[in-house]
């Protein structure tokens, strides 16, 4: 049965996607302005190369971001375990913020918190 509700919600979801694109390629305005193929940028003239170096600091910041919030979709299944009164549950939310406290330090020791 369940395999069954499976294969129904892909089918029902490649439908409504593959509708969705269908219906996007119909209804949107058609323009050729030359304009519209040119990059957005504010209505101000570009000055320079678009290829511009930045520094490693934005993407170490960028990627500690990533990192600390993708982590905390984890602390909502723990929450609805421990609410059910697992301990193992708890044990290992601790030692999993634990590890997560080291890698915190180690990037503040590390300076790469630092917005310069």
């Amino acid at each position: 049965m369940e395999s069954q509700s499976l294969v129904l919600f892909f089918i029902v979801a490649v439908v409504l996607v593959g509708a969705a694109l269908l219906f996007s390629g119909f209804i949107p305005p058609k323009s050729f302005n030359p304009q519209k193929f040119e990059p957005y940028e504010c209505g101000i003239p570009t000055i320079g190369g678009a290829w511009l170096q930045y520094t490693v600091g934005y993407y170490l910041f960028a990627i500690l971001f990533l990192i600390f919030d993708v982590e905390t979709v984890f602390i909502f299944p723990w929450a609805v375990t421990v609410v059910k009164g697992n301990t193992v549950a708890l044990a290992e939310i601790l030692i999993f913020f634990f590890i997560l406290m080291l890698g915190l330090f180690y990037a503040w020791k590390k300076h790469a918190l630092k917005w310069e």
